[in-house]
């Protein structure tokens, strides 16, 4: 802040008054926090990579000859390079990577038309439903409460693009669901609408992991496997088992970079 007078006018320039080291501009690139001199994510993290050290990502700028005097030349010119542009999903799941939210879109906006096809209705909807009906909501897990006091019941709160919605789990249904119930960062919930004095519940009779949708989020990962197939499956192909398997992984390491609750006893 101190450095920045009326503004930075591009990278470079940031990097020689600011004088940070070469990491700290790798986690402010992929925290997406140089658009305000027109560079989007993969952009940015593309013109840090200039100020690393051979080998040392994580050099200090200062200890650099370049940067040994505050006004040395600039850097010389790089050949123009078009990087693919990252998708909204791709944005939102990197934003949560890296400061644990997003302000471009919630993960639910865009895995809406698919749920809505399914019959999840939004939290909003909620405070419009009749009372008693059975209705089918999902979201982000935020917090799991089991009080002393409440005799095994369970009480989440999850929200979605629109709002929160607040969940009873009973203990036969807990027991039934536990492992959904603490491990689900996507959850989705089947249960009887209960709406009294302005309060509004779900009283949970069916609880469904829908986390492997976050995956999806990615869509620069199409689902039969990788971009590109590693040097050595071109000797050794890899069969579709393998393939799924990787899918799997790639998306269990997506879905991590959701929240996946707070739990209060």
């Amino acid at each position: 802040m101190d450095a920045r007078g009326r503004g930075f006018r591009n990278m470079e320039d940031f990097a020689r008054r600011t004088e940070l080291p070469s990491a700290v501009l790798q986690v402010l690139a992929e925290a997406d926090a140089f658009r305000s001199i027109g560079l989007d994510r993969r952009e940015a993290l593309w013109a840090v990579s200039r100020y690393a050290e051979t080998g040392t990502p994580t050099a200090m700028l200062a200890e650099l000859p370049l940067f040994a005097a505050r006004h040395a030349e600039p850097l010389p010119g790089e050949v123009e390079v078009n990087l693919p542009k990252l998708t909204l999903g791709e944005h939102v799941l990197q934003d949560y990577a890296a400061i644990r939210m997003s302000l471009k879109a919630h993960p639910l906006t865009l895995l809406r038309a698919g749920f809505s096809a399914k019959g999840y209705i939004q939290a909003r909807e909620l405070g419009v439903i009749e009372s008693g009906r059975t209705v089918l909501v999902s979201g982000i897990v935020l917090v799991r409460q089991r009080p002393g006091s409440a005799k095994g019941v369970v009480f989440a709160t999850f929200e979605d693009e629109t709002g929160v919605a607040n969940i009873i789990i009973w203990p036969k249904v807990f027991e039934r669901f536990r492992r959904i119930v603490l491990g689900a960062r996507l959850l989705g919930v089947r249960g009887k609408l209960q709406t009294e004095s302005g309060v509004i519940h779900v009283i949970a009779a069916t609880l469904i992991d829908l986390t492997p949708h976050l995956g999806s989020l990615n869509d620069s990962v199409p689902h039969s496997g990788d971009f590109l197939a590693n040097a050595d499956e071109v000797r050794r192909p890899v069969n579709e088992d393998q393939r799924l398997h990787r899918r799997r992984r790639t998306v269990a390491a997506e879905a991590k970079v959701l929240p996946k609750g707070r739990n209060f006893h």
